[in-house]
This record gives C-alpha cells, structure tokens and sequence, in this order.
C-alpha cells in the first residue's frame, strides 16, 4: 500500500470515480451487455485467476501459484474474452445455454497507488474485495468470494482495465465450470 497516499479530496475524489467504475463494470456484465463490458479492457489485458493451496502457516506468502509459469483457474487476454462473449452470442454454446444470472458484488474498495499521482492520476492499482454469485437453470448455483487487484489506465475520462488479478478464498472450486465471468 502506498501510505503516502493523501487523505484529501483528490483521494476521496479518485476513489469514489474509480467505485463507480467498477460498479459500472459489475452491472454491464450482470445485465449481460457483454459487448459493451469487454470495451472496458484494454488490449494488453491481464485476467488471471490463480490457484490457492492449502498449505502450512510459515509458506502462507507461497499460499497462490502467482508465478509465470503457475497454473491458474483461468489465465486470460481481450482476445480471449471477446472469443468467449462470441462462443455465447452463437445461442449454441452448451455451458451458457440458457445464460447464468449472476450479481457480481464489489466492495471494500481501496487505491493502492495512483502515478504519477493522486490529482492527475493516469494509472491506479486497486484492492477491492468480491462476490460473484451465479444461478443458472432451476437449481444451478455457484458463489465465488475473495479479492482482487485490479491495474486500471486512464482512457479519456474513463478507465480501462489492464490488469486483473482474482484471489478466490476457495482451494476447491466447487462451481461445475466457469464458463461464466468472475
């Protein structure tokens, strides 16, 4: 955490455009405008949801498989995500048909760092804390809680995403896929 980081209306001002961004975000992709959530991304786009082990107290720092070469739950780019949005949009795609529900709860939402600062930031690393519940059919139902730290780029007066990074609290994913969006 950067703890030079002002407690003045610049950082509340930030913090609160940045909460309703990704706010924004949750609610396009509940409401299933996909097209419209994938232009939140930028091109060079890091999504990536690493695995969880159970392991002893002194490792707990080696706790997620973060490395390059580690193994993740999914390890994503734009690209890959808008083949996704475009398997769904066919209407044939066997894991999304019918279309999850899902409520994407976002909270507990901090900048971490803002570059080149607080007043003209560009770039913002954010922690935030997560809760992705899906429903899909009569009885399908899945929740996905942990948190996030997301890299986001100034685009105009806007943001985009360039780095996503999901920390689940589950080493077991009990979820009969993840064809959904976390």
């Amino acid at each position: 955490m950067n703890a030079s980081l002002p407690k003045s209306y610049d950082a509340i001002a930030l913090r609160y455009e940045v909460e309703d961004f990704l706010n924004r975000e949750a609610d396009l992709v509940d409401e299933r405008k996909f097209d419209e959530w994938l232009t939140l991304f930028s091109d060079d786009l890091q999504y990536r949801m690493p695995i969880v082990r159970n392991i002893a107290a002194p490792s707990i720092a080696h706790e997620y498989l973060t490395g390059p070469l580690d193994i993740s739950w999914f390890d994503e780019g734009k690209e890959t995500l808008a083949t996704r949005v475009a398997q769904i949009k066919t209407g044939v795609h066997w894991a999304e048909e019918p279309l999850s529900r899902t409520s994407h709860l976002v909270t507990n939402v901090r900048i971490v760092k803002a570059e080149p600062s607080v007043a003209d930031a560009r770039e913002v690393e954010v922690s935030c804390k997560f809760l992705v519940y899906r429903n899909r059919n009569t009885d399908t139902e899945d929740t996905l809680i942990g948190r996030r730290a997301d890299v986001l780029r100034r685009n105009g007066d806007s943001w985009l995403i360039c780095r996503r990074t999901l920390y689940i609290n589950q080493s077991v994913l009990l979820a009969g896929n993840l064809s959904f969006f976390v």
